[in-house]
């Protein structure tokens, strides 16, 4: 090394997948802090991209019209985990991508080839990019978007625990209009014909049902340690 600098670790690219209600956001974000890596939420592009159909009038249920507008919006993901934030078009959508509406459309517009190909594109380049290496998370990523990342975890938690935790963060909702409603979409994204939600051959798979989010993260990081020190 120049200067007798001390040795950085090497890049890591850690591609953690799973349904909704595993913990994958808070997991992601807390790993990629502690290790000072950059963070990237893939869910949330997607959601940006819904939002951006409904707000313009496009129907989400026409797969035509959902992949002749895929190219127009600009969607920018910052990727500090302490604060993550995601515009499209220069537009701050952090809060209007979580709304109900958005929620209950994201899945037919994710399933559209179109919008997966832009944004896997743009995820890839986003992962190339980290300086130190980038936790990304989403349902596709070890299977579809980063093949080769260095470590695959896919995340998952029986339907009970999803929907509470779920119904938590949604504050005051129904826990079992929650729990069908995650089914619902793990269904539709288990089988969409493009980049379904799926585990990788190479993962390593961490059940959270019985896990506290600290226990979790504390299981992520000592992954990452390992897969680094390794490389």
């Amino acid at each position: 090394m120049e200067n007798g600098a001390a040795p950085t670790a090497p890049a890591v690219i850690v591609a953690i997948d799973g349904p909704s209600g595993t913990g994958k956001s808070s997991t992601s974000k807390a790993v990629a802090a502690q290790l000072g890596l950059s963070y990237l939420d893939t869910g949330a592009q997607y959601r940006a991209i819904t939002w951006w159909m409904v707000t313009n009038g496009i129907d989400t249920d026409d797969p035509h019209a959902v992949a002749a507008a895929a190219d127009k919006p600009e969607i920018v993901s910052g990727t500090d985990p302490a604060g993550p934030t995601i515009t499209v078009d220069g537009v701050d959508v952090a809060g209007p991508i979580r709304t109900q509406e958005v929620t209950s459309k994201v899945s037919a517009v994710s399933a559209v080839p179109e919008v997966r190909a832009r944004i896997t594109e743009l995820q890839r380049t986003i992962a190339a990019a980290a300086p130190l290496g980038i936790v990304v998370e989403g349902r596709d990523i070890g299977t579809t978007v980063l093949p080769d990342a260095d470590l695959k975890i896919f995340l998952t938690a029986s339907a009970e625990a999803r929907a509470a935790r779920r119904s938590g963060e949604l504050k005051g909702a129904d826990v079992h209009a929650t729990r069908e409603a995650l089914i619902k979409r793990d269904a539709a994204d288990s089988s969409r014909k493009t980049s379904p939600l799926a585990k990788a051959g190479d993962a390593v798979e961490v059940d959270t049902t019985a896990l506290s989010l600290p226990q979790v993260i504390e299981c992520v990081v000592t992954l990452v340690e390992e897969k680094r020190a390794g490389k």
